[in-house]
């Protein structure tokens, strides 16, 4: 693991600081958690689409039926 030095305000850290303890960690393990998602969400992993869970997006209007037109579905 790599040693960094950051400069953040003061109450920036603070809110780190009281998530951890809540959370039983030290700040600084909460600090890689968050520069780890950070990087994953900003910068990909190049991973697959299909290494992730599926995302919610609603809830069903009504199932689908096998005379449905998807395309009509999609843009009426």
């Amino acid at each position: 693991m790599k040693t960094i030095t950051i400069h953040v305000a003061e109450d920036t850290y603070a809110t780190f600081q009281g998530r951890a303890k809540e959370r039983e960690q030290s700040a600084s393990e909460l600090i890689r958690e968050a520069m780890a998602e950070y990087a994953e969400r900003h910068f990909g992993t190049g991973r697959s689409v299909f290494d992730h869970a599926p995302a919610s997006v609603g809830r069903v209007v009504r199932p689908l039926e096998r005379d449905d037109d998807l395309m009509d579905e999609m843009l009426g």
